[in-house]
């Protein structure tokens, strides 16, 4: 089995953002749509990357690697023989392809692994069904047959945005018109933002409705030349960090991205951490932090870090609107409040929120649960804890950040990981 031993130390320096998951997931798939030969770049070497660039490649598309770049030749999918889609454990290569293998006609096969399986797709498979596509089963692994034909599709907007990203990126490419109707309010609204930035950099055509948005069909992908912005989600780790407990400065965020996760600077910053940015960086210093209320509606991927923060803040932080965070990689209310009771903290559990009793944690050994957000928060408690710190699944951070336990030591972390 994986683990790291993490000890405590005060993080100083500056690091570059790595490039935005969310946003190179995106990149990819519009280039693999396009007609011609597009530039992704950087991408980072995740097992969720590669999960989706395989997938792509095995739905026709070309995709060479030359260091951090990716050159992509697109337009090629077309019906024809039955393909396995592998996603890994990757939920976005799950959510985001599987409505582009319909629109395509493709006979596909989609396995995954881990909790992946266990992850929802009823609302998005009951309207591809509707849609003309039949599903062999109604878990993971199942096939899918027929193609994908326009229409008014209805989802609810508060079980997983990666529904209307994966239509966004189908539905331009049938024979006509189709409307995408929300039954609930959207959560996660930055990540369907930067789907839409994606498909308008595209040329890929998308209007606004009080509901949803209109989707005209026959429309053609652009090939480009895209520069991958740095990650939100992972900055906050680093940020967190040095809110606890240190100075770090980290380069490469757009301060007008469309990730919701760059709440994370508002968030730290009404926890009191001495946090400020211009065009070019983000820095934050350790400050005495007070207990807050955080909406994780917009943010689940924000949670565990910031229960973690919550731990070393004086006062009782409510962490609410979490429920989705129980079909994550982990159930990551369970897991993260776990986490924080194994380090002597203190944590109550609810079904749609956490409550963290702050005061500091003591250290002591922790389960990864196979989750990279809770491997990672764990280091970041670590830092601040009176004694090192050992986590299990260490490998899990391959998920999303593989560099993660070498930026921590560039930072001046004192870890040893052993990746079994």
């Amino acid at each position: 089995m994986s683990r790291a031993v993490i000890r405590p130390a005060a993080l100083s320096g500056t690091l570059a953002a790595p490039p935005s998951k969310s946003a190179a997931h995106r990149a990819l798939i519009c280039a693999a749509l396009a007609d011609g030969k597009s530039r992704v770049y950087p991408l980072a070497g995740s097992a969720d990357m590669a999960a989706t660039a395989q997938c792509l490649c095995a739905m026709g598309a070309q995709i060479a690697r030359e260091g951090d770049a990716a050159f992509v030749e697109g337009d090629r999918c077309a019906a024809g023989s039955p393909v396995t889609l592998d996603c890994a454990e990757s939920g976005s290569t799950l959510r985001f392809l599987l409505p582009v293998a319909a629109a395509y006609g493709l006979r596909a096969t989609f396995v995954g692994h881990g909790r992946l399986p266990e992850r929802p797709l009823g609302a998005l498979a009951d309207q591809m069904k509707a849609h003309g596509v039949s599903f062999s089963a109604g878990a993971m692994p199942f096939t899918i047959g027929g193609r994908l034909s326009p229409g008014r599709y209805e989802l609810p907007g508060d079980v997983s945005s990666q529904f209307v990203t994966g239509l966004l990126f189908a539905l331009p490419l049938l024979d006509g018109e189709s409307e995408i109707v929300l039954t609930s309010p959207l959560q996660s609204v930055g990540y369907v933002e930067m789907t839409l930035r994606a498909l308008q950099e595209s040329g890929v055509a998308v209007t606004p409705t009080e509901n949803g948005w209109r989707v005209p069909g026959n429309q053609r992908f652009r090939a480009f030349d895209r520069t991958v912005e740095g990650d939100w989600s992972n900055a906050a780790f680093w940020l967190c960090a040095a809110a606890i407990g240190g100075t770090v400065r980290i380069t490469g965020l757009s301060n007008d991205s469309a990730q919701g996760d760059r709440a994370v600077y508002e968030i730290l910053e009404r926890f009191g951490a001495d946090i400020k940015r211009d065009a070019h960086a983000v820095c934050c210093e350790a400050a005495p932090l007070r207990a807050q209320r955080i909406d994780a509606g917009q943010i689940p991927d924000l949670v565990p870090v910031l229960a973690v923060t919550a731990a070393f803040a004086v006062g009782d932080t409510e962490i609410y609107n979490a429920a989705r965070l129980r079909i994550k990689e982990s159930d990551r209310l369970a897991s993260t409040a776990a986490l924080l009771r194994a380090l002597g903290g203190s944590a109550e559990e609810y079904p749609d929120r956490l409550v963290v009793h702050g005061g500091g944690l003591r250290g002591g050994d922790a389960q990864g649960a196979n989750d990279h957000r809770i491997v990672m928060a764990a280091a970041v408690a670590a830092l601040g804890c009176r004694e090192k710190v050992c986590v299990s699944d260490a490998h899990a951070v391959n998920k999303s950040y593989p560099n993660f336990f070498d930026d921590l030591k560039k930072l001046g972390g004192r870890c040893n990981v052993d990746m079994g």
